[in-house]
């Protein structure tokens, strides 16, 4: 364990969404390098227990698209991580409902559900952080992409309503806005514009997914996770209902 820059979150419980690999699993492995006890939650069974193991957390198996089951939910959580989500490329005129109201599902019902499965414990202890993993796209959207940027466009006003409601009982919400991030969900994301754009892989990064950013390069999951240790920590107990957006300069355009 460590605590160099003070995050200090021995005691504390965490939940963290799509915990078994990319973004999820870094951030996992970060909360619980600052003390955390980590609940490393996916539909992948075995990566969830892989990572829970290496970290000496939790591992639970959930499909978080099965909204019905987190109905009636209650979470002794300290620290929720909204983070999982998938992603279908297609126009809108060709974009299956039922994907669409799955993505909707996964990405924006399930964060409201687990938040406020987590809510009453916060409010008992007087504190609590909530830290969604938006995107980019919940600041910009992108064509072919409806069900993830209404997705993470809707999750940004959810992050400032529990912020709005959380203040005064010391429980903030903020998103960070990663760009690309060299996830398994970015390199399927490759492919398929790939297909859609008829362009090779090389061109797609190069022409079309970091056409925008002022640096040139995917983001690292460890970065993302050093962003949602810093909302968890006292030196941003002054920030809520915010972004910390790592876009190598996309959204400046």
């Amino acid at each position: 364990m460590r605590d160099d820059d003070g995050v200090g979150l021995a005691g504390r419980t965490a939940l963290v969404t799509g915990g078994a690999s990319g973004i999820g699993a870094a951030v996992a492995r970060e909360l619980a390098a600052h003390g955390a006890h980590v609940l490393v939650c996916d539909v992948d069974a075995d990566g969830a227990a892989a990572v829970a193991t290496e970290i000496g957390g939790e591992a639970w198996a959930l499909d978080l698209a099965d909204t019905g089951a987190l109905a009636d939910l209650r979470l002794s959580a300290d620290v929720v991580v909204n983070n999982a989500g998938i992603q279908h490329v297609s126009p809108v005129e060709d974009f299956p409902p039922e994907r669409f109201a799955h993505i909707l599902r996964l990405m924006l019902e399930a964060p409201f559900l687990l938040t406020r499965a987590a809510l009453p414990h916060m409010y008992a202890r007087g504190w609590g952080r909530l830290v969604h993993i938006s995107s980019a796209h919940g600041l910009r959207a992108s064509a072919y992409k409806s069900a993830y940027v209404s997705a993470k466009h809707g999750l940004e006003g959810l992050s400032k309503v529990i912020a709005l409601e959380g203040a005064d009982r010391g429980v903030t919400s903020n998103c960070v806005n990663p760009g690309y991030v060299r996830t398994p969900l970015v390199e399927r994301q490759v492919s398929d514009q790939a297909r859609v754009h008829g362009l090779s892989e090389e061109e797609v990064l190069s022409r079309v997914m970091l056409k925008n950013s002022a640096i040139k390069r995917l983001l690292e999951p460890a970065e993302v996770a050093r962003a949602v240790s810093y909302l968890c920590s006292p030196a941003a107990s002054f920030v809520t209902g915010s972004n910390i957006v790592l876009d190598g300069g996309w959204s400046a355009r």
